[in-house]
């Protein structure tokens, strides 16, 4: 990664963290390229790479301020979980568990979430309010020979925290599958979608170190209130 990337990507995480808030001014460039060690031009560079992303704004004679957010950035080439998003951004959000249930993976389910016919699996379905607006639902399938025990209140806090510090286990790694997809009934029920039709759909196939599945999860984001964001380099660059 280039000096500038660099600069970038720390930047970008102390404007997620509200270390710069919105309408705060980042330091000047000249201070920058100190704290950085880096050439003012090194610096221009990153600051043109906040610009794109929406996060500053530059003007001419008063530096470069920080955004308010309209949408939340979710960083889709990350496997973070929610409830991280959530305290990193400093959302106003809650968590609403709509059901936990068990069942056992029928060919249909074992096409959906790659588990295979007749896996246990514990269903969970949760709502996630964001500045008083049903604007997630989250459905989680866990493997239960995995995971043998689960409750409202496991399921109303992180599910990852619970997983890697309670349980023990290494998550690794996930394969995502982001599509538009057309509302469904439940959508309509647990999402305050108003004239909407569309919901972004984020499918995910996520392994622990040893390679072993252990969830399937479809999150269901209204459109207008995530921005789904990545940070990506042409190869051999």
């Amino acid at each position: 990664m280039k000096k500038y990337e660099m600069i970038f990507k720390d930047l970008e995480q102390k404007i997620s963290q509200n270390d710069y808030a919105p309408d705060d001014y980042l330091p000047t460039e000249m201070s920058l390229a100190k704290t950085y060690q880096a050439s003012r031009d090194t610096i221009r560079k990153a600051l043109g790479l906040l610009a794109k992303a929406g996060l500053i704004k530059k003007s001419q004679g008063r530096g470069s301020q920080v955004l308010k957010p309209q949408q939340i950035l979710f960083p889709i080439s990350e496997l973070t979980s929610y409830q991280e998003l959530a305290n990193a951004f400093k959302m106003a959000s809650k968590t609403n568990v709509i059901s936990i249930d068990k069942l056992i993976v029928d060919e249909v389910l074992a096409q959906l979430t790659g588990f295979p016919i007749k896996t246990l699996l514990w269903r969970i379905v949760r709502q996630r309010v964001v500045d008083g607006m049903a604007s997630v639902l989250d459905i989680d399938y866990l493997h239960k020979g995995l995971i043998p025990t689960m409750t409202r209140t496991i399921a109303s806090q992180s599910l990852y925290d619970y997983i890697e510090n309670q349980l023990g286990l290494v998550i690794d790694f996930a394969l995502k599958e982001i599509t538009i997809d057309q509302i469904t009934e439940r959508d309509k029920i647990l999402l305050d979608l108003g004239p909407e039709h569309h919901v972004v759909s984020v499918k995910s196939k996520v392994y622990l170190a040893n390679h072993q599945q252990f969830q399937f999860t479809e999150s269901r984001h209204k459109l207008e209130k995530f921005k789904f964001v990545d940070f990506a380099r042409r190869k051999g660059r």
